[in-house]
């Protein structure tokens, strides 16, 4: 493979591992789109191989800092393409021209040079699209759940307004000549969408508040009982209160039957070489054996159960992850977690359902916990009963 083949395959394996799903516009499509435009753009202005290969390595890896998000993800882009470019061997001359390119991306910086112009006016090559409106629409989302905005319709129009009549022009002789025009006519259909909109703000106000007051009657409707809120705030706290007297349980049969073992390995087991003391040998091995052994039933019961700690989004939409518990979500970003969880609040069927399972498997692993110490309780028991007697008939072995 040549360079441009080597940095596409390994653009798009980072952005399929390691993006994160909150980005709905900053993805593979939308690179391959700059791609693209830049290709495009270095055929209408006749660049050489070497100047060719550079703005598209650059077009490649433009937006790859967004998985480390999008706060200065033009540097981390620059350190990623630094990084891959070292590995094969290019100058530090060649770098920093690539690094200046994607420099070159950030919204109001200036271009200088051709090729800075080149990705500039690739990367904004979406104001042109006939499709436009549904481009818009994913960046939307992507702020909406990387940025915590909501935005009401009216506003998202006005700020797509303002965002194309800061880009005055291309800046590419073939972009100014064939996409500025494609570009306007976009500006003009947003701007008589957001007059339509404000025409009929005052109808939109009233259904509006139609709707509010129609969503808070339904949600009064649907809104379960306190009881039912305490009835899962009690039965959590008492599953919570009966594990942690179990592990105390554990804990405490763990402490004695170590200190067994402490006594019997510092004080009775260096007397059994005396001759005199062979008859104490059955009784010590019989009191050891049983209390290893209830130290491993102990362990047992108290042994963490060690979980993947990830999820998807198809497992948040098909409402298979609980949530609630720290197991299935501990690997995952803090943002593709709060997203998870805001989506699991909209569908009160989905939360409570979460707080059911949860219950069920509290349950499971109690009903575990307590089998193995009632298990360890009867080794233990039995292993003293057992142990007394040996000792019992051993000394009286003795005297016989």
């Amino acid at each position: 493979m040549n360079l441009i083949e080597e940095a596409e395959y390994f653009v798009c394996k980072l952005l399929k591992d390691k993006l994160s799903v909150l980005y709905f516009y900053h993805d593979y499509n939308h690179t391959l789109e700059v791609v693209t435009a830049v290709q495009e753009l270095s055929k209408e202005e006749e660049l050489s191989p070497l100047e060719n290969e550079i703005v598209l390595v650059a077009a490649w890896f433009h937006d790859t800092g967004y998985i480390y998000g999008c706060q200065n993800h033009e540097n981390h882009s620059i350190d990623i393409v630094s990084d891959f470019l070292k590995e094969k061997d290019k100058s530090d001359e060649y770098i920093q021209q690539v690094s200046s390119i994607i420099k070159a991306t950030i919204f109001d910086h200036v271009p200088q040079s051709l090729l800075e112009k080149i990705i500039k006016d690739a990367d904004f090559f979406h104001f042109t699209k006939e499709d436009y409106p549904i481009k818009c629409n994913l960046l939307r989302r992507e702020w909406e759940s990387t940025n915590k905005v909501k935005y009401t319709d009216l506003e998202w129009a006005q700020e797509n307004l303002r965002m194309l009549s800061q880009l005055q022009a291309y800046y590419t002789e073939f972009a100014i000549e064939n996409w500025q025009i494609l570009k306007e006519k976009n500006i003009k259909v947003i701007e008589q969408e957001i007059q339509n909109m404000q025409n009929d703000n005052s109808d939109l106000l009233e259904v509006t508040k139609i709707k509010k007051k129609k969503t808070k009657k339904e949600d009064k409707k649907v809104k379960p009982d306190r009881g039912v809120d305490t009835l899962f705030r009690i039965t959590l706290s008492n599953h919570t209160r009966l594990s942690g007297i179990a592990d105390s349980k554990a804990n405490i049969l763990l402490s004695v039957n170590a200190i067994i073992i402490s006594i019997a390995l510092s004080s009775l087991i260096p007397k059994l070489d005396n001759a005199n003391n062979v008859h104490l040998i059955v009784p010590t091995f019989i009191m050891l054996m049983f209390s290893v052994v209830s130290i491993i039933f102990a362990i047992l019961s108290t042994r963490p159960k060690v979980t993947t700690g990830t999820f998807t989004r198809q497992d948040i939409e098909d409402k298979k992850v609980n949530l609630l518990f720290f197991g299935n979500f501990y690997k995952m970003p803090l943002v593709e977690y709060e997203w998870a969880v805001n989506e699991m609040m909209k569908d009160n069927a989905y939360l409570y359902n979460s707080l059911i399972k949860d219950l069920y498997f509290l349950g499971i692993v109690l009903e575990k916990k307590y089998r193995l110490l009632r298990i360890t309780y009867n080794i233990f028991m039995i292993g003293i009963i057992i142990s007394v007697i040996a000792f019992v008939i051993a000394f009286n072995s003795v005297r016989i």
